[in-house]
């Protein structure tokens, strides 16, 4: 088998963590899977797994040569369509992770559009607001709302999205209606948690440039967009968030926004890829087209 194979058999088992399930992804039998790991390690000279009969562990040295596999295979991706017919129309599966709220209200309902331009391109979308790595997830690129602190990964700033102070109706009978900052004090908001942070309560305010923190009484804390908006609705206190994620909301009247003339800082949004001087044409389009959707969030 020669060695491009065998470095897309190695890429497939780092990914799904396993030597059966990237058999059967591959349509290769397990044994041919097995057989071309183990020869591939021995020419380089190194453990690239760490394998019990339970699990399937890529090693330190496994992870570097994941990254270089990574970017060999795009860049000889991107030769072999430079002189194709169809060099407008790169071909493959692009997999995606992002916050439920940007896929369900913004990015799945653009869609149909990247389709109509680039009919040979399949998604695979997941919907997350953890940390992700991209190596255990198996997926091209993630969009987060904070850089990636991982030296493996490349950032790109995608958008601002501005946010907003509101509540629900319900809420605000029990409560009443914050006017000034002061009134907050009687008030309480939601608490959010990521998996990689200490749970927070508090809204935020730009004032002269810098943001300033007012913590908040909780009674309730929750991860991930969708259960922060539903803990908004339900009437659990203020939160803060893109507009453009409760745009419906608001329209309906079940949220309630306040203290517009404080205006909490943007949401920045960054997308997360392995660094490299080539990236995959299918990747590539994608991004671009990405950036392009988040550059006008209002259309």
């Amino acid at each position: 088998m020669d060695q491009i194979q065998a470095m897309k058999i190695f890429i497939r088992i780092a990914e799904l963590e396993s030597f059966s399930r990237a058999a059967e992804d591959l349509d290769l039998p397990r044994a041919t899977v097995s057989t071309t790991l183990k020869r591939l390690e021995q020419r380089l000279g190194v453990r690239l797994f760490l394998r019990t009969t339970r699990q399937v562990k890529i090693t330190d040295e496994g992870k570097i040569y994941y990254q270089r596999c990574l970017q060999l295979l795009s860049a000889l991706e991107e030769a072999d369509t430079l002189f194709a017919h169809h060099k407008n129309q790169p071909a493959g599966t692009v997999r995606i992770d992002m916050p439920h709220s940007l896929a369900r209200v913004m990015v799945i309902p653009a869609l149909q559009a990247f389709y109509e331009r680039y009919p040979h391109i399949t998604l695979s979308v997941s919907a997350n607001d953890n940390s992700v790595n991209l190596l255990d997830q198996g997926v091209d690129c993630v969009i987060r709302a904070w850089p990636s602190e991982d030296e493996n990964l490349q950032s790109r700033h995608l958008a601002n999205l501005e946010q907003i102070t509101c509540a629900s109706p319900a809420y605000f009978a029990k409560f009443g209606i914050p006017q000034t900052r002061a009134d907050l004090a009687a008030h309480q908001a939601i608490g959010y948690f990521f998996a990689h942070q200490q749970p927070e309560s508090h809204l935020e305010f730009v004032t002269d440039g810098t943001v300033e923190k007012i913590p908040l009484r909780r009674t309730l804390t929750v991860s991930g967009a969708d259960a922060y908006v539903a803990a908004a609705k339900a009437g659990f206190g203020l939160v803060q968030v893109s507009r453009l994620a409760i745009a419906q909301e608001l329209e309906r009247g079940e949220l309630v926004e306040v203290l517009s003339a404080l205006t909490p800082p943007p949401m920045p949004l960054y997308i997360m890829y392995p660094p490299g001087r080539f990236l995959a044409p299918r990747i590539r389009v994608f991004l671009d087209w990405l950036i392009t959707l988040f550059s006008q969030p209002d259309a």
